[in-house]
């Protein structure tokens, strides 16, 4: 996917985009090389349409995929920045708030802190798949390492925040990361789910 920067840059209408990797295991240091995300913020729904359903590159995609899942998202909460800015920083549309929702999260990691950040993140976040309401979980990454995201999707806000604060591990991670610094940039994104297509490990996560 790394060959696909250029030609993204020339999408009409693409105002953010990052090609990611995922760990091994859904979370692990090592990468899985057999998935890989896409993460884009749009000027409009038909900016979007248009991508999805004629560039050449998404189509190259979808003829060389085994899977594609793809959501379409509407930002509730953003704070933090990604590349000095906060791509999700605009007016929510307004909608209803009940039934599904998804959760980002990236960090860019300081160097001399990779090992207290993967002592301690990367079996906390490996429980957010067995929390209770979690739909779909992953880890996933710009660079090995250092600059980290996970996306996860929930039955519902509560079941998100029922996990963040009743999860004495996360809970832990969370107060350390303030103490000692690990982050030289962070963001955490909440977004309400407008639809979706295609199949993560053989099926739709919010047909569940």
């Amino acid at each position: 996917m790394g060959t696909a920067q250029r030609p993204l840059q020339r999408v009409p209408g693409l105002r953010f985009q990052k090609l990611l990797g995922s760990g091994a295991g859904g979370f692990g240091a090592l990468p899985n090389l057999l998935r890989y995300g896409f993460m884009a913020v749009w000027e409009s729904e038909a900016a979007a349409a248009d991508f999805f359903n004629t560039h050449p590159l998404w189509q190259e995609y979808e003829q060389r995929c085994q899977e594609i899942w793809t959501a379409h998202l509407a930002p509730i909460k953003s704070h933090g920045l990604w590349d000095k800015q906060n791509p999700f920083d605009y007016a929510e549309d307004g909608g209803p708030a009940d039934g599904p929702v998804a959760v980002l999260t990236r960090a860019a990691i300081r160097w001399y802190k990779t090992p207290r950040f993967w002592r301690y993140v990367a079996p906390t976040s490996a429980t957010i798949a067995q929390a209770p309401g979690v739909l779909a979980a992953i880890g996933l990454g710009e660079l090995p390492v250092v600059r980290q995201a996970t996306f996860s999707l929930w039955t519902s806000a509560q079941a998100m925040q029922d996990y963040a604060y009743r999860s004495a591990k996360h809970k832990e991670v969370i107060k350390l990361t303030r103490q000692e610094n690990w982050y030289g940039e962070e963001l955490f994104a909440r977004f309400r789910v407008l639809s979706s297509r295609g199949t993560l490990d053989g099926r739709n996560p919010t047909e569940a």
